[in-house]
């Protein structure tokens, strides 16, 4: 089982979007309350930039949503002084907030790093260096090494830090993710008792609608594969929160053989297996992207 992180609550959905920016709390609360309710383990408040009033809105924000769930929160901006103003306001109810994220730049870890000690909180460590988003696998542990000497010198323990690889889309980038996968896998060796997080929908990113869906599962159960701790996604789709959740294993063990190299016959299987083991050779650069891969 791995934990959802509920995306919803975010700057660009019309819904929510314009409650914050209106200070509006009754949709928010509301979805707040829903996904606790659907089985959400976090909730993230995604204010993007933020660039104006950050602060304020985000100490709204969290004062709102924790009127109507106890569940922790991820505060996602990459404004620090909105992070830090969250920090100030947040209870720990259930467990600690989670800053989402400190990129591993050499400026962001000096400036955000120092947060989490002071209010004693959680981060995300996103595999995002100097040059952008790594290559592959090799370029993430670089980071990954980079990050984790700089939060042992503020004091950080493993436990606090919540690794994210960054998930590319397969569309575009089939061979790049192969190394986010990879480096998932060598994760748990790597940084032994941290935890790990991603952007889930990132690998769906410029597929058709109708086929994001199955790639996001299909990947979710690949990085649960891995180790995979938690993910960030649509905590409002039932299915995907179920997979989250364990609750498909059959769907789980069929997508694991073929990550451990079995060569699996579709004869006899209904469509939803099939597509889900064409896809699963697809995610794992066992066969070309194009977006008629199901009709393959």
């Amino acid at each position: 089982m791995i934990k959802v992180v509920a995306e919803n609550i975010n700057i660009m959905s019309k819904y929510t979007g314009n409650a914050m920016r209106e200070k509006d709390p009754k949709p928010i609360q509301e979805w707040a309350a829903k996904l606790t309710e659907r089985g959400a383990d976090l909730l993230d408040m995604n204010l993007g930039p933020a660039r104006k009033g950050g602060p304020e809105m985000m100490q709204w924000l969290v004062k709102t949503v924790q009127e109507v769930t106890d569940l922790p929160l991820f505060l996602d901006t990459t404004n620090s002084e909105a992070v830090e103003a969250g920090l100030q306001v947040y209870q720990n109810k259930t467990g600690r907030a989670v800053i989402n994220s400190i990129m591993a730049t050499p400026e962001r870890m000096a400036l955000q790093l120092p947060l989490v000690n002071k209010y004693d909180c959680d981060m995300v460590g996103l595999m995002w260096g100097p040059d952008g988003i790594p290559r592959d696998e090799n370029e993430r542990a670089v980071l990954l090494d980079s990050m984790m000497t700089k939060a042992a010198e503020e004091g950080i323990e493993l436990e606090r830090i919540w690794f994210d690889p960054i998930v590319v889309p397969v569309s575009s980038q089939q061979q790049e993710l192969q190394g986010c996968t990879t480096f998932m896998q060598w994760l748990p060796d790597l940084a032994p008792g941290s935890q790990s997080t991603c952007g889930l929908s990132n690998v769906s990113n410029g597929s058709p609608d109708e086929l994001r869906d199955v790639l996001n599962q299909v990947y979710l159960i690949i990085l649960k594969k891995c180790g995979l701790t938690s993910a960030i996604l649509d905590g409002f789709d039932e299915e995907i929160v179920k997979i989250a959740h364990d609750g498909e294993m059959e769907l789980e063990n069929l997508v694991g053989r073929i990550f451990d190299g079995e060569e699996v016959e579709t004869a006899g299987m209904g469509k939803r297996e099939i597509d889900f083991v064409k896809t699963t050779r697809l995610l794992l650069g066992k066969s070309l992207y194009s977006h008629s891969w199901l009709e393959l």
